[in-house]
């Protein structure tokens, strides 16, 4: 029979309550109407895709008109001719609809994968990104959205706004290769500026070390105190040092293995007498794999940002953060006069231009160096270095 408006107005469910009541169309291949027992009315449309049989709604009919219904019928069979699959294609959009969606296939499909620090987007994320726009589609973010955040947690904290912002970027940009909005679609994370960043130089000197020394000394918590002092005796990386298990540590060699750097490569880290003894005196756990335990069973340490923001305060450092005690160690060991080559092998950094904010020092030394061998030419040569530089008397 053909599905004509008088035929939908008239038509009443026909069935057990829990049967479909489906009239077909013998115009349209596959179209249909359903009537509910509720007496709700929908047009369908029934289709093979690989081999499977499939019924989809194509909408209620009222809010769409039965002329609407067809054409957007007809449009799904052409999909179905060209070899695809409407259903599955609205049941993809439906999944990935909400920033919710794109923040879990982010980092399923593309952090966890590919990136070492893919536990700071993952916190970025649930501390940030998943309460404010959790549950708003992804298409529905503009620009000015995104804008008034970054300017908003700019005013105290830019770095992490700017962080933050190009972790949105990626995002929106991964979103239109995998279907959440249109590809093409200009990116709402584009065109906002970022706050300044100056980069910082800061360590510790050697005044400041032993009034940070005694306030490490006074924490009550025995793999804080550890933490933070192999943090000044190894450099590595926050990440690196909270995450060690007890298999990472070679005593035979006195080193530390590291199988998966952020150079995304072995990296195996001396250890000095002062930090094997150190370790030594750490208490084990038994049911923890970890050197640094945290709270939870098997777990590590997840911060130490807390107590280290008290132990600075109590040793009047407080513009000293965690990462400047890596850079302490940098900084240190190129005014002892070591190379930049074997700092950055030191801190394991995978491109020499990181090792360059110690490059002041470094210039020290080659004074220094330059200084002596001036002496020593001179020295060689049988003369005197000039003592002053006198003015030249004008020729008469």
């Amino acid at each position: 029979m053909k599905i004509t408006k008088r035929l939908i107005d008239a038509a009443k469910y026909e069935g057990n309550g829990k049967s479909q009541d489906i009239r077909w169309d013998d115009q349209l291949p596959g179209f249909g109407l359903r009537v509910y027992p509720t007496g709700r009315k929908a047009f369908v449309l029934s289709y093979r895709s690989s081999g499977r049989k499939h019924i989809m709604t194509v909408g209620t009919y009222g809010p769409i008109t039965l002329d609407q219904a067809r054409r957007k019928a007809k449009t799904y069979l052409a999909q179905v001719i060209d070899g695809g699959d409407p259903l599955d294609a609205r049941r993809k959009v439906v999944r990935g609809k909400t920033m919710n969606d794109l923040c879990t296939d982010y980092l399923e499909r593309y952090a966890k994968p590919r990136k070492k620090t893919w536990k700071e987007d993952e916190r970025r994320i649930d501390r940030h990104i998943r309460p404010l726009w959790g549950g708003i589609k992804v298409k529905a973010i503009k620009r000015s959205d995104i804008s008034t955040f970054h300017h908003k947690l700019g005013k105290t904290a830019p770095y992490e706004a700017n962080r933050i912002l190009a972790l949105l970027s990626k995002m929106f940009e991964l979103a239109g290769q995998w279907g959440f909005i249109e590809e093409g679609s200009p990116n709402p994370a584009h065109k906002i500026e970022k706050f300044k960043e100056d980069k910082r130089d800061r360590w510790l000197t050697q005044e400041e070390l032993p009034q940070l020394a005694e306030a490490i000394d006074r924490d009550p918590n025995t793999y804080v105190r550890a933490a933070l002092w192999l943090y000044l005796l190894t450099g590595l990386r926050r990440s690196e040092l909270l995450q060690l298990k007890w298999s990472n540590i070679d005593f035979n060699r006195n080193e530390i293995r590291l199988a998966d750097t952020k150079a995304g490569r072995p990296h195996y880290v001396p250890l000095s007498t002062q930090a094997v003894q150190l370790i030594k005196t750490i208490p084990r756990l038994d049911d923890n794999p970890h050197i640094f335990p945290g709270a939870r069973q098997g777990k590590p340490l997840v911060n130490i940002g807390k107590p280290w923001n008290r132990i600075r305060k109590e040793a009047n450092v407080e513009d000293v953060r965690l990462h400047d005690l890596r850079r302490t160690v940098g900084s240190w060991l190129v005014q002892s006069g070591k190379s930049l080559h074997l700092v950055g092998r030191v801190l394991g950094h995978s491109n020499a231009t990181t090792t360059q904010i110690y490059a002041r020092f470094a210039q020290d030394h080659v004074k220094e160096a330059l200084e002596a061998h001036g002496e020593q030419i001179i020295g060689v040569a049988g003369k005197r270095p000039v003592g002053k530089v006198t003015k030249l008397r004008k020729a008469e």
